[in-house]
C-alpha cells in the first residue's frame, strides 16, 4: 500500500468556486478567471509571482485587476473545506503521513492549507518548487521532503491535469472529481470518486 497521501489543495480540499465567482461578480466570469489562471499556470514554465498570474488572468477574463488582492485575500482566509475533508484527513493522519502540492505563493499556501483544520507533514506550493504543476517540480519536492520513492505515495487530485502531472513522476492518482470534470483524452486514474470518504477503504487494506 502507501506510506504517504498527496493531495491537490484548492480543488480536492478546498472549494475555491464561491470566492471566485464572488469576488469577479458573476458565476461566468469567475469560471473564465479561474480557466485563465489555471491555463497561465500550466503554462508558465519557470516560477513566475502567483500575484502577477492572477492578476494577468482577471485581465482576459475581462475583471477588474484589482479584485486580485481581495481573490488572494479570501483564498487564504476564507475558503472552507469539503465537508468530509476534515474528518477523512484526521483518520488518514493516523495511519500514513499526508501532504499537500499546490499551485501559488509559499504563504498563500501555507494559510489555506491550514483551512483544512488538519495537521500536513508537509505543504509544498509552486513558488517552493520554482514550478507550477503539472510540471515535475512540486511533485518531486514532496516526495523528497517525506524522503520516499514514487511508488510509495498516492497523490489524490483534484483536476485532470493533476492526473498527468502526477502520473508523470511515477505515483498513482486517485481523482477526487467533486467539480464532475471530464477527464478528456488522459489515461484514466487509479480510481474516481466525487467524495474523499473512500480513501479510507486504502488504509484499511493497510492494516490488514
Amino acid at each position: 500500500m502507501y506510506d504517504a497521501f498527496l493531495f491537490d489543495l484548492f480543488t480536492a480540499l478546498l472549494d475555491s468556486r464561491p470566492l471566485w465567482r464572488e469576488t469577479a461578480g458573476s458565476a461566468v466570469a469567475g469560471a473564465r478567471w479561474r480557466e485563465e489562471c489555471s491555463r497561465l499556470a500550466y503554462s508558465a514554465g519557470p516560477y513566475r509571482p502567483f500575484v502577477d498570474i492572477v492578476a494577468q488572468a482577471a485581465r482576459l477574463a475581462e475583471v477588474p485587476p484589482a479584485r486580485t488582492a481581495d481573490l488572494l485575500r479570501g483564498l487564504g482566509e476564507q475558503l472552507c473545506p469539503w465537508p468530509e475533508a476534515p474528518g477523512v484527513l484526521r483518520r488518514l493522519s493516523e495511519r500514513v503521513r499526508i501532504g499537500v502540492v499546490t499551485n501559488c505563493s509559499e504563504q498563500l499556501g501555507q494559510l489555506a492549507a491550514a483551512r483544512v483544520g488538519v495537521r500536513f507533514d508537509t505543504v509544498v506550493t509552486a513558488e517552493a518548487a520554482g514550478a507550477y504543476k503539472p510540471q515535475p517540480e512540486p511533485y518531486r519536492l514532496a516526495l523528497d521532503r517525506l524522503g520516499l520513492e514514487p511508488s510509495r505515495a498516492l497523490f489524490v487530485a483534484g483536476s485532470p491535469t493533476d492526473i498527468t502531472g502526477a502520473a508523470g513522476v511515477g505515483m498513482r492518482v486517485w481523482w477526487h472529481n467533486r467539480l464532475q470534470l471530464p477527464l478528456g483524452d488522459r489515461r484514466a486514474p487509479l480510481a474516481e470518486h466525487d467524495s474523499l470518504e473512500p480513501l479510507l477503504a486504502l488504509t484499511i487494506a493497510r492494516d490488514r
